[in-house]
C-alpha cells in the first residue's frame, strides 16, 4: 500500500468510535501540532491520550479532505475535521481545519506537523475545503 493509501485510509475513520485507531501510528511517531492553543508535541502516548479525549467527548469525529497530496513517502493533507457532541447528537458541526504533512514509516504514520484553527463555518470558508481532485 502507498503512503497516500495509508493516510487516506486513515482520514476515513472516525476517531470517536473507532477502537484499533492506534494501528496506524507507529510506536516511535511524533506529531508536532502548531494550533490556535499553541505548540504540542505528542508522542505516541500522548496521541493515545488525546485519542482516548476525543472518543469520551463525541459520537462521531470525521476528517473531510479536500487535498492529498504525496511525494514519496510523505503526504500533506488539508481538511476540516466534523464533529457530533454527546451534547447534541441530532447536529455535526465544522470542529477545524488543518494542513498536515506526515512521513510514513514501516506503513505507519512517523513523524506528523500540524497547523490548525478553529473552523469558520460560513458557507464560503467550508466550501473552500470542499474536496479537490489533483
Amino acid at each position: 500500500m502507498s503512503s497516500k493509501d495509508i493516510v487516506r485510509k486513515f482520514y476515513q475513520s472516525d476517531l470517536a468510535i473507532d477502537e484499533s485507531i492506534m494501528d496506524f501510528f507507529h510506536n516511535d511517531c511524533e506529531l508536532n501540532w502548531n494550533s490556535s492553543k499553541g505548540f504540542s508535541k505528542l508522542d505516541y502516548k500522548g496521541v493515545e491520550h488525546m485519542l482516548s479525549g476525543v472518543q469520551k467527548s463525541y459520537l462521531s469525529f470525521k476528517f473531510r479532505v479536500s487535498h492529498l497530496l504525496e511525494d514519496n513517502n510523505v503526504v500533506t493533507s488539508r481538511y476540516t475535521i466534523y464533529a457530533t457532541t454527546i451534547e447534541r447528537p441530532e447536529k455535526e458541526d465544522a470542529i477545524a481545519h488543518f494542513i498536515s504533512i506526515w512521513e510514513v514509516k514501516d506503513d505507519k504514520l512517523f513523524r506528523g506537523f500540524e497547523i490548525s484553527q478553529l473552523a469558520d463555518a460560513s458557507s464560503e470558508s467550508l466550501n473552500s475545503y470542499a474536496e479537490i481532485k489533483v
